[in-house]
């Protein structure tokens, strides 16, 4: 078997060699890349663009909360990009350029800026990575208020606002700070350092302390806001007390560090229950109220964009060294022998059930097809399992065809028997050729006419050449016929035989050929009904089409027989008594016409209560319904 296919055209050479080149560009691709890598992309994967990124971030943080506008931050953003290597650009909201370090045309923007600049509402990702937005712009810690704000309400602790101190009021406190300083150092033995606040309010860091060393070291003035801080604080206060008026809530008294104390007035008497979560009321007015009072004192958002400076690529490119070229080469052969051994292991994979495959086919041109093991359901797995099913198709139609040729030798025997055996009877003399013989003698031969015509029209629908001339019919018209030329046979059989149709149902159809099909339909229902039992014949409108029900009371089929129906010179009962059943080509007759007019013929059954055969065809017509196409496989029911 492998010596039948060249080498070169084997499916295994050809996996290979694909496989080959692919991974040949993919590690070509990656060493021109690697070569080409800059050193910002280096830097991002150290970590080194991200600390730029967040220390851009937190400088120009700083300068929106200290400052009312962008106007002056020329200089800064010059400063970063100098540090950084990077091209600052600071927009607003809708992409107009606000502050540019780099001097030129304007810089292309991506899609995606890399941070909102607002310090009303701090982006805490690049804040923690900053780890500097939660100090003062010295470098002093925050105090503790302050330091809890910044952390629950996302607000910049350098945005002070109103509550920026003046120089005389910075060194009252000083003073007093120094003098609580030295109190703890020489009366506690305590370290005391001091700190500025982005107010400019000085602030002990007593680490370390005594319990209850402060309140021996007093400070009044330390202890109380001052004039300026008393102001904005109570402007502050005005606009939390209307908040939580909004809101329904109880009052509460601020303090400096924008914590606060519950007053203990009622709850007014509208209180309403729609306002969430109480606890959570205060927190969002105060945060609300804060912003609302920082917002004139702090630039407008902005977008921040940071990009390579000039687009000149060749500043960041590397050369290669030796021991570096030496690991890429390594690598590169790594890949392609683990992609040629996954390759050899796919192909073989692929054509081993392929070869089995081609071994049935050659078996089946000698006698009967092998079956192919069906692995997995892969592509491979499907083709093998279509296989089986054909090969079982084919072996079930070939015992269809053998006994096709016995049924079709036993039906043409038994009336040309009988012919034969009258007419040589006459001949010899032992019977008088009267009327009665040749009646019995014409019906023989109608029989074999009947047997001949069914194969032919077979035949004619197998070469695809069944005609079909449609014409406007008039649906409850066709079935009085049908029911007019089978009434004699039904009533001859004890049969009741009903038609029905629900009002005028116009058809586009031969109807010659849909006569014949209705009346096989009927034709099989009375052989199949027992006397007293009744056949009906409903036509009725659905879904557009127009569909005849053929049903009966007999004896019905059992599931496994129903999908045979549709065979030819297939019956449920197997006998060939010309009460049961006739020549067994009536139902795929029927089927051929039914798809000749572009419709369907299926059946259903209960046994023991009877069946019924639905004939579905387009109100209409049918574009192709000049001829049927070729013989399908038969899936539904049919013919007993």
């Amino acid at each position: 078997m492998r010596g039948d296919v060249p080498l070169h055209r084997s499916l295994l050479l050809r996996l290979l060699a694909v496989s080959v080149l692919v991974s040949v560009c993919s590690i070509a691709a990656t060493a021109w890349l690697t070569a080409r890598s800059t050193t910002v992309a280096i830097r991002q994967e150290q970590g080194q663009a991200l600390a730029d990124d967040a220390r851009t971030y937190d400088t120009l943080l700083g300068y929106a909360a200290t400052h009312p506008g962008w106007d002056g931050a020329g200089e800064v953003v010059r400063r970063l990009a100098r540090d950084t290597g990077r091209r600052v650009t600071i927009t607003t909201e809708q992409r107009v350029p606000l502050v540019d370090s780099d001097a030129g045309p304007p810089a292309k923007l991506p899609a995606r800026p890399t941070a909102s600049i607002d310090p009303l509402h701090v982006d805490t990702v690049l804040a923690a990575a900053s780890g500097s937005s939660l100090t003062a712009l010295s470098g002093a810690p925050l105090p503790q208020g302050e330091l809890l704000a910044a952390v629950t309400d996302h607000i910049d602790p350098r945005a002070v606002g109103p509550f920026l101190l003046p120089r005389k009021e910075r060194d009252t406190l000083r003073v007093a700070a120094e003098r609580r300083a030295a109190c703890l150092r020489s009366g506690f033995g305590s370290v005391a350092t001091i700190a500025d606040s982005p107010s400019g309010r000085p602030v002990l860091d007593t680490r370390g302390a005594r319990p209850y060393s402060e309140t021996r070291c007093p400070s009044t003035v330390l202890d109380r806001p001052t004039a300026t801080e008393a102001k904005a604080l109570a402007a502050l206060q005005k606009l939390v007390d209307s908040c939580l008026e909004r809101r329904h809530e109880s009052y509460v008294r601020l303090n400096l560090d924008f914590t606060w104390t519950r007053l203990p007035a009622a709850v007014p008497a509208q209180t309403a229950a729609d306002d969430g979560p109480r606890g959570n009321v205060v927190p969002e007015c105060v945060t609300s109220s804060r912003r609302e009072q920082l917002a004139p004192y702090v630039a407008p958002p902005a977008l921040l964009f940071l990009s390579s400076r000039g687009g000149d690529m060749s500043k960041t490119a590397f050369d290669l060294s030796p021991e570096n070229q030496a690991r890429i080469a390594g690598v590169a052969a790594l890949v392609l022998l683990i992609t040629v051994t996954a390759s050899v292991m796919a192909g073989t994979r692929l054509s081993r059930p392929l070869r089995a495959l081609t071994d049935a086919v050659r078996n089946m041109e000698e006698g009967p097809a092998a079956r192919v093991e069906v692995r997995g359901k892969d592509e491979i797995g499907r083709l093998a399992a279509a296989f089986n099913a054909m090969a079982e198709r084919r072996e079930r139609l070939e015992e269809l065809r053998k006994a096709m040729v016995g049924d079709v030798a036993h039906e043409l025997r038994t009336p040309l028997s009988n012919i034969r055996g009258w007419l040589e009877a006459a001949q010899d003399g032992l019977a008088d050729p009267d009327p009665e013989l040749v009646s019995s003698l014409l019906e023989e031969a109608l029989l074999l006419q009947h047997v001949i015509d069914d194969l032919q029209d077979l035949a004619v629908a197998d070469a695809g050449e069944l005609r079909v001339h449609a014409e406007p019919v008039d649906v409850a018209d066709l079935l009085a016929q049908v029911a007019t030329a089978h009434r004699g046979g039904a009533e001859a059989a004890g049969v009741t035989l009903v038609t029905r149709a629900d009002g005028r149902l116009p058809l586009v159809a031969d109807p010659v050929r849909l006569r014949q099909a209705v009346g096989n339909l009927v034709s099989n229902a009375v052989r199949h009904t027992p006397p007293g039992g009744t056949v009906s014949v409903l036509a009725r409108r659905a879904d557009g089409d127009v569909v005849i029900d053929v049903s009966d009371t007999g004896s019905g089929i059992a599931p496994h027989d129903l999908p045979l129906v549709f065979e030819r010179f297939w019956r449920v009962e197997k006998s060939r008594s010309r009460r049961s059943g006739g020549s067994g080509l009536g139902l795929p007759i029927a089927r051929k016409l039914a798809e000749a007019h572009g419709g369907s013929l299926s059946a259903t059954s209960v046994v023991g209560e009877g069946s019924t055969f639905t004939l579905r065809l387009p109100a209409h017509g049918h574009a192709g319904a000049h001829s049927s196409g070729p013989d399908r496989k038969v899936i539904g029911p049919g013919e007993r």
